[in-house]
């Protein structure tokens, strides 16, 4: 988060963006952070297990249908992210589905990293009530850990509608993989000599 701004005139709004902040379960620390500490909330996230995405996907899909809406078979409820999980929907996931993410507030300065293929949402302070401007910077990533599940998220992508922004590998992975191998291999040549000595 690299910019957090107070416009001129809403300074007073503070108890409004308390309240944002705790009906966010966001815990105790994270209160005192604002509250004793003053520092400038800028964004309010509910990350969530990759394990979870399976289950979400279901209530999402469920809360959907109970809303009249369709599910068409070449898009995805998270994929979309045409949902936002306020408190009584994240408080009926738990009840029904036992799933349960965390709520994290990101300040001036802070950096939230997310697992891949974690399902995640944020609301920034303007998209809530219209309070605090923010800017914030992104960075995908692969690490050599996490490759299957982004090779296997690639995949999900392929199965959404040719129009979803979300359609086109933005990961790049085979390239990633292919560039790595190559890397690896040019190491070893390299040091071929050295690693036959007994």
């Amino acid at each position: 988060m690299v910019y957090v701004g107070i416009p001129k005139g809403q300074a007073d709004q503070e108890e409004e963006v308390l309240k944002t902040i705790q009906d966010g379960d966001s815990d105790e620390l994270t209160i005192k952070r604002f509250t004793e500490s003053r520092e400038k909330p800028g964004a309010l996230w509910h990350i969530y297990a990759a394990k979870d995405t399976e289950k979400i996907r279901e209530f999402l899909k469920k809360v959907a249908e109970e809303q009249g809406q369709e599910n068409p078979v070449d898009h995805d409820p998270i994929h979309d992210q045409s949902w936002y999980l306020d408190r009584t929907l994240r408080k009926r996931l738990h009840q029904e589905y036992g799933v349960q993410g965390w709520a994290i507030v990101q300040f001036l300065g802070d950096v939230v990293f997310i697992p891949a293929g974690a399902p995640h949402q944020a609301r920034t302070r303007d998209a809530v009530h219209n309070l605090y401007s923010c800017i914030k910077v992104a960075e995908d990533f692969v690490s050599p850990e996490h490759v299957k599940h982004c090779f296997w998220l690639t995949q999900e992508f392929r199965y959404l509608s040719h129009t979803h922004t979300n359609h086109e590998d933005k990961l790049q992975v085979k390239n990633v993989i292919y560039h790595a191998v190559k890397d690896a291999v040019g190491i070893l040549r390299a040091n071929e000599s050295s690693l036959s000595r007994p």
